[in-house]
């Protein structure tokens, strides 16, 4: 039964994944309100996809409305179609996957700023998109540990993510993800959360699918946290997201 339930959501989602751009590509042509466009398919995308993996999400705390840059612990490739069913936004994505043979192009047209993590230089560039697109009214979410983990704790946030939000002074939103899975079925951080090196997305996105369902549970923090210094800032939205993690 888990066999075909896999195979039948990985039809779905390749499915959901090129008929949704395609819809996309067409409709740029003539659309006028390219942002509207942009946005109301990556919201179907997502939703689409939270609905083909059978999450159950709970959420606790008040969403943020765009524009608004916020942060959030980092688990799996899940938390992305997550967060967007839930928030108006796009994301700061790591540059490796502008590579990546067609996903590279996909989430590139969809509006997410792709970040070189290697290349400080890259930085500036990237935080002059952030703001670009905090203007435009959009919401700017960005995964500051620079990685996944398996959800034992909130990594270190890497500050330089918040160079230009505290030249700014800009209001940094944050929220926690965390990930559950029914009794009888391995752990999450087997399952979902996808952060060994060895793990291949498509060997993992089946996994994944094999699952019946599992729980995600999103907590937004109430205020936002500013500060004109980089490291006490990531320090300090790193303690806050840690928190409410609890």
């Amino acid at each position: 039964m888990k066999y075909l339930r896999a195979a039948f959501r990985l039809i779905l989602f390749f499915s959901l994944t090129f008929g949704i751009y395609g819809i996309w590509f067409v409709g740029d042509f003539f659309i006028p309100n390219k942002l509207f466009w942009r946005q109301l398919i990556f919201r179907l995308w997502a939703k689409g996809f939270v609905k083909i993996c059978g999450v159950k999400i709970h959420v606790s705390g008040r969403l943020p409305r765009p524009p608004f840059f916020l942060v959030s612990n980092h688990l799996s490739y899940v938390d992305i179609p997550l967060l967007r069913s839930l928030t108006e936004n796009i994301f700061v994505t790591k540059g490796e996957i502008e590579s990546w043979f067609l996903a590279g192009k996909i989430v590139g047209d969809i509006g997410n700023i792709y970040i070189n993590r290697q290349n400080r230089r890259d930085i500036p560039r990237a935080g002059k998109q952030i703001l670009e697109a905090l203007e435009r009214g959009e919401g700017v979410i960005v995964f500051p540990e620079g990685t996944t983990s398996n959800g034992d704790q909130v990594l270190e946030f890497k500050s330089s993510f918040f160079e230009f939000a505290a030249n700014a002074n800009l209001p940094v939103y944050y929220t926690s993800i965390r990930y559950e899975t029914a009794d009888g079925y391995p752990p999450a951080s087997e399952k979902i959360c996808w952060w060994r090196p060895a793990d291949t997305f498509l060997p993992h996105l089946w996994e994944l699918f094999k699952m019946p369902t599992f729980d995600a549970f999103v907590t937004f923090g109430e205020n936002p946290i500013t500060g004109d210094n980089r490291k006490e800032l990531a320090k300090n939205l790193r303690d806050a997201v840690s928190e409410i993690m609890k």
